[in-house]
């Protein structure tokens, strides 16, 4: 592989433009093999999610069970989250990659197999489940800190914000899609179909140009590397407060499939429908987020604090909301916000951590992201069930609105800010008295 300057060089950092635009990281044509890989296997997981969960409650009639399923996909990252992250540290991530994208569609081919062949139980459904949610946990964190090996440094935050742009794109399509098949041909086709999906991106990994890489090196197998990640994490404030936001955060404020099901039925008295409008209006705000945020280029600390506020006091405002389409309006800058907090926190935390630490943090960063919202969802179910779908919303966005607070102002003082009001709005500026920071252990 190629690291140096000289005439035998592959043309390759042409692949590296400085200028930042929408769409810039998709000038680099490894990122371009890589995004078009994965929106089609993001449209055929969406798919696959929502043929998933018909399946399961067609064959048990139990919404508990479908539940179970849910939990099974995301216990594996809550176990062994960083496990996945030492993983991706260790080894080369483009073939890590091709072994995980390949094992994904394998799942997605059998299970479409046993329901077309008729032989599908519910049992089979929950394995699977399981299987991917352990792919996961390798796949997650080598997908992302290999983002910085396509892309490099000074693309890094647009490429970020690409890829959930993708995943919102995917999230728009992939249901409809899925229902369309459901109801036409049955929901083995939607599993088998997300099992060919997953060719995408094994054939852009393997069509990449390895000398325009900016590969990090692998290391070594060693004792002790998760402790190793955690201590680096902890003794840095620009990792461990946007890990800690994005912990509140996904825990308490992106319960959306309990508040939207309890406004549809017992607040707006919908069905089916009306809950679908109300999550594609989610989505298309987290894609308009996606967009804006690509737009920005470098991610800033103060920005996810500020988006992290917006988000929650904008959640409690839209509990409240009188009427459906005042609440259904509200859902699209909902949306947009709560999806700038991921993309900022992310490429924030990307940009702060040294490459060979790459896989660790983020697989530290995923796991609080994911594995927080099976942990607070009970406990926000049981709020909505017991004092209403208004309240039990409205107790999430309070509660990220406070975390944001609470962070910002430990991230000021760290970085030795003070608050100031003004006609122009409220900003953190340089202290006037000088002062040792505040170390964090």
């Amino acid at each position: 592989m190629s690291t140096g300057n000289g005439a035998d060089s592959a043309p390759g950092p042409i692949s590296t433009p400085t200028k930042n635009s929408m769409f810039s990281s998709l000038k680099i044509r490894n990122y371009r093999l890589f995004a078009t890989g994965q929106v089609v296997s993001n449209t055929g997981t969406w798919m696959q999610r929502i043929a998933q969960d018909w399946l399961v409650l067609s064959l048990t009639g139990s919404a508990s069970a479908v539940g179970i399923t849910i939990a099974l996909q995301f216990l594996p990252m809550l176990v062994f989250g960083l496990y996945g992250g030492v993983l991706a540290d260790r080894l080369p991530k483009r073939p890590l990659l091709l072994a995980t994208q390949g094992a994904m569609g394998l799942t997605g081919a059998a299970l479409g197999v046993l329901t077309l062949s008729g032989h599908v139980q519910v049992w089979h459904v929950y394995l699977t489940a399981f299987l991917v949610g352990l792919i996961t946990v390798v796949d997650n964190p080598a997908r992302q800190s290999f983002v910085s090996e396509m892309v490099g440094p000074d693309q890094l935050a647009n490429a970020v914000s690409l890829n959930s742009a993708n995943f919102q794109s995917a999230r728009l399509v992939g249901p409809a899609v899925a229902g369309v098949l459901i109801t036409a041909v049955g929901s083995g086709w939607a599993f088998l179909l997300n099992g060919l999906s997953f060719a995408a991106p094994v054939i852009g990994l393997l069509l990449m140009r390895p000398q325009e890489l900016h590969p990090t090196e692998p290391r070594p197998r060693a004792k002790g590397q998760l402790r190793e990640g955690l201590r680096y994490v902890a003794g840095r404030p620009e990792l461990v407060w946007p890990i800690v936001l994005v912990g509140f955060i996904g825990t308490f404020g992106f319960n959306f499939p309990i508040w939207l099901t309890a406004f549809t039925e017992d607040v707006f008295h919908g069905d089916a429908g009306t809950y679908g409008l109300l999550n594609t209006l989610i989505a298309v705000g987290s894609l308009a987020g996606a967009l804006l945020a690509a737009r920005r280029g470098h991610a800033r600390l103060r920005l996810l604090v500020a988006a992290a506020a917006l988000f929650g006091g904008l959640v409690a405002v839209t509990a409240f909301a009188p009427g459906f389409w005042l609440f259904a309006a509200l859902l699209v800058p909902v949306g947009m916000f709560g999806l700038t907090v991921n993309v900022v926190a992310n490429s924030s935390v990307q940009m702060a951590t040294d490459p060979e630490m790459r896989g660790r943090v983020m697989a530290l960063f995923m796991m609080v992201f994911f594995g927080g919202t099976p942990l607070g969802a009970p406990l926000v179910g049981w709020v909505t069930d017991h004092f209403g779908a208004r309240t039990g919303m409205a107790a999430g966005g309070l509660i990220s609105l406070a975390a944001a607070v609470a962070v910002g102002l430990v991230l000021s003082r760290v970085g030795n800010l003070r608050l100031r009001v003004n006609r122009h709005g409220v900003t953190f500026v340089p202290s006037a008295r000088p002062r040792e920071l505040v170390r964090v252990a």
